[in-house]
């Protein structure tokens, strides 16, 4: 509270201490003229404008807030015109004070401030509400006022107009004024939620004017005319000091001051319907049934209906949320059990189906559909496209599962169908679903093609296990060729197991270094000198010896291994070339390669990596020699932007194994290659002279072809697979000038090939 509310606060209350002196000093010795009662209403009410004013005058209100004390300045400037005018007409006739009536004019004025006040209240914003929240907040003030208006009736007003001594009809109305003004502010301040107006504030406006009101009632009632002057000195002089106190608590407020949160008018509702109860009370008890009595039976009947159109209401609005409850509900179980992108079911209400099929019949196959290749409709299409297949895959098995079915999206492209019942085919679900899927499918008319693993719940199955064994199946199918199905059996699974033991052990030799480069001269056909090595990585076991790439790399592939595998390749071979040329000279070595698969040209960091390496060894970009299939190249947008970043950066690509692609030729106008590297399959009888030209003609077609192809395009060449010194003999003959195979290096580790190039070395020395 600040200085200037606190002296308006003091001021009202002296002016109503005064006049309760006065009372008491002429109620008991009769001290001055009656008249003089009449001055200490529209003091104070003069001082509790002013405190209003001041406040809206410092301009820290809102809007809504500086239109409501506006109104509240002019509702009381009014009232205090009003009883100054019976003040001054009092003093005027002081001798019969006692007797003389409210004159008109001034008990309009005073009406009017009244009005204004009730509309002020009116006015104030309430919490925000729409729809039946809206109408539920109509009907409980509706009751709210009702209720209250029926017990002020019956207890203050209407016994006024039945008393012994009735006061002025101008009294009456004034005091019934007092009344909806409490009526309105009570009601109001239940529902203000935070706005412009204090609700402490509309709290001293409604006992200004209800409380006031009532004690002048009882007093008028109690005493009749005699109790005019406690009214007027005592009671009445209390509604300006309450006026102060509201404003008090409006200054509060907007300087910052915490409020306290708004209750909503919980309670309200059925505090009037006990409110209106009291005068039924009354009349049951053995009060007489007179027309006021008869007043609040009617209040009490409306009071009445307006709960139970409330209640009805409230019943509506619960109905409502119940039922958007269980919606909701349902929306989320189906979300929580159900694929967001197919509409499928999930992985988890696929298990606890199958779960129940184990637990009941214990009856029940599971197809288990994986997608083949979908990955490369992601990377050459878009994962939109990609999308939309799946989609149209799962409109699919829903269209090929009958009603003992469930059709799921597992994960990823990798879909199941779960049978039950004695009925159930599942070898003929399959071909069906094989069957549909050799037809173009989805709006880009794609033709996919599925493995598919069969699995039987057998008595004693689990869950964990009927799954394995699917995936065991598809896996199988996968070996087989892909685009096909395969029932599980006993055993099957041992060699799939051993395959993803493999993996998990590749993953332990990776990281502790059980993994070791050997080189493979790349050898001048002519006089056998070593222009370059192509890197091979092998595997020694702790306990399985030595393992076969051809064992390990297809593991590495399918796990992602290959992708640490071959940065551990790629850098250990820029290592060794780099020490190569800083011990035996920049002619020793004029090329290593090392081979990289598909899975690494799709990985973002790969030319990250082979800048790293080629950093950290020193070895120079010309050097270097990557080496990849005509399947690697064919694998999209991705791989054909890091072949072209890495031919900007000066390195050397080689075609590995041409020849046996389907487009080998117009890979040579599109690949930025700088060698061709001749398939084994190429070489493997070149050399075979059986007497007929013509067929030894046609087993050097090819590798002549290849040569004239190479030259004309202005690429080097290599011949793969030499085994024999007839067929080196053959290609030399063809234009071959260099070559690799057991013929004419085996594989050998970096000690190995330092020796080779030392021995190489001397006897260039001695030649010189």
């Amino acid at each position: 509270m600040t200085r200037e509310a606190l002296r308006f606060v003091k001021a009202t209350a002296g002016v109503a201490a005064l006049g309760t002196v006065w009372c008491a000093a002429y109620l008991t010795v009769g001290a001055g003229p009656e008249a003089l009662v009449y001055v200490f209403v529209p003091v104070g009410g003069a001082l509790a404008t002013a405190s209003v004013l001041h406040l809206v005058r410092r301009g820290e209100l809102d809007p809504a807030g500086r239109r409501f004390w506006r109104l509240v300045v002019t509702a009381l400037a009014l009232i205090t015109v009003g009883y100054a005018w019976l003040a001054l007409d009092m003093l005027v006739h002081w001798r019969g004070a006692h007797w003389r009536t409210m004159p008109l004019p001034a008990a309009g004025c005073a009406a009017l401030g009244f009005a204004i006040a009730i509309w002020a209240v009116a006015r104030v914003p309430v919490a925000q509400s729409g729809g039946v929240e809206r109408w539920r907040v109509l009907l409980d003030r509706a009751i709210a006022c009702l209720g209250c208006g029926a017990v002020l009736w019956y207890a203050g007003l209407a016994p006024m107009f039945s008393a012994a001594e009735p006061w002025s009809r101008q009294a009456m109305v004034l005091v019934g004024l007092g009344f909806l003004v409490a009526i309105g502010a009570a009601t109001k301040v239940s529902y203000v939620e935070g706005g412009p107006v204090d609700p402490a504030a509309l709290r001293c406006i409604a006992a200004g004017g209800g409380a006031v009101a009532a004690a002048v009632a009882v007093l008028a009632v109690r005493f009749g005319y005699a109790g005019a002057v406690p009214a007027q000195a005592i009671v009445m002089p209390l509604a300006p000091v309450l006026a102060t106190l509201g404003t008090a608590a409006q200054w509060r407020a907007t300087s910052g001051a915490r409020r306290r949160p708004a209750r909503g008018g919980v309670l309200l509702p059925y505090l009037a319907v006990a409110a209106a109860d009291v005068p039924l009370i009354a009349v049951a008890l053995g009060a007489p049934l007179r027309w006021p009595a008869r007043v609040v039976l009617l209040a009490a009947v409306l009071v009445t209906a307006l709960v139970t159109l409330r209640q009805y209401v409230a019943f509506r609005e619960n109905a409502r949320l119940l039922h958007n409850t269980r919606v909701q509900e349902e929306r989320l179980q189906y979300e929580v059990s159900h694929d967001g992108l197919t509409g499928l079911a999930n992985r988890a209400l696929f298990r606890d189906r199958l779960a129940a099929a184990l637990d009941g019949t214990g009856h029940a196959y599971v197809l288990l559909v994986d997608l083949d290749d979908f990955k490369t409709v992601n990377d050459l299409l878009g994962h939109g496209v990609g999308d939309g297949l799946l989609v149209s895959v799962a409109q699919l098995l829903r269209a090929e599962a009958g009603d003992d079915s469930l059709p799921v999206r597992v994960g990823g492209d990798e879909f199941a169908v779960l049978l039950t019942g004695p009925g159930a085919d599942p070898e003929g679900m399959a071909r069906r679903l094989l069957a549909a899927l050799d037809r173009p499918i989805s709006e880009h008319r794609l033709l996919v093609q599925a493995s598919i693993g069969i699995a039987e719940a057998e008595p004693g199955a689990t869950v964990d296990s009927v799954l394995r064994d699917a995936d065991v199946a598809m896996y199988t199918a996968k070996q087989r060729g892909k685009a096909s199905f395969v029932r599980y059996v006993d055993g099957m699974g041992e060699p799939v197991l051993a395959h993803m033991q493999l993996g998990a052990e590749l993953r332990r030799a990776v990281d502790e270094g059980e993994l070791r480069v050997v080189y493979q001269p790349i050898l001048r056909l002519d006089d056998n000198r070593v222009i370059g090595v192509e890197a091979l990585v092998r595997w020694q076991h702790p306990q399985r010896g030595t393992v076969s790439p051809a064992e390990f790399i297809p593991a590495a592939e399918r796990t992602g291994l290959i992708v640490p595998l071959g940065r551990f390749v790629l850098r250990e071979t820029c290592r060794q070339a780099a020490a190569w040329l800083a011990e035996y000279g920049p002619d020793a070595l004029l090329e290593a390669g090392v081979n990289v698969s598909a899975r690494q040209l799709h990985d973002p960091d790969f030319v990250a990596d082979v800048r790293a390496a080629l950093a950290e060894s020193g070895l120079p970009c010309e050097r270097l020699v990557l080496e990849v299939t005509e399947s690697a190249v064919l694998r999209g947008q991705q791989v054909s932007r890091t072949l072209a970043e890495l031919d900007r950066m000066g390195i050397r690509l080689a075609l590995d194994d041409f020849g046996t692609g389907e487009s080998s030729l117009s890979l040579l106008r599109a690949f930025p290659a700088a060698i061709v590297k001749l398939d084994k399959s190429f070489v493997d009888g070149i050399e075979v002279d059986d007497g007929r030209p013509a067929d030894a003609d046609a087993r050097q077609a090819v590798a002549r072809a290849v040569i004239q192809l190479a030259r004309a395009l202005g690429l080097d060449t290599v011949a793969e697979g030499v085994e024999s010194a007839e067929q080196a003999a053959v290609l030399r003959e063809l234009g071959y000038t260099l070559g690799q195979g057991y013929h004419l290096a085996q594989p050998m580790t970096a000690d190995g090939m330092s020796r080779v190039l030392a021995r190489q070395q001397a006897m260039a020395a001695q030649d010189r």
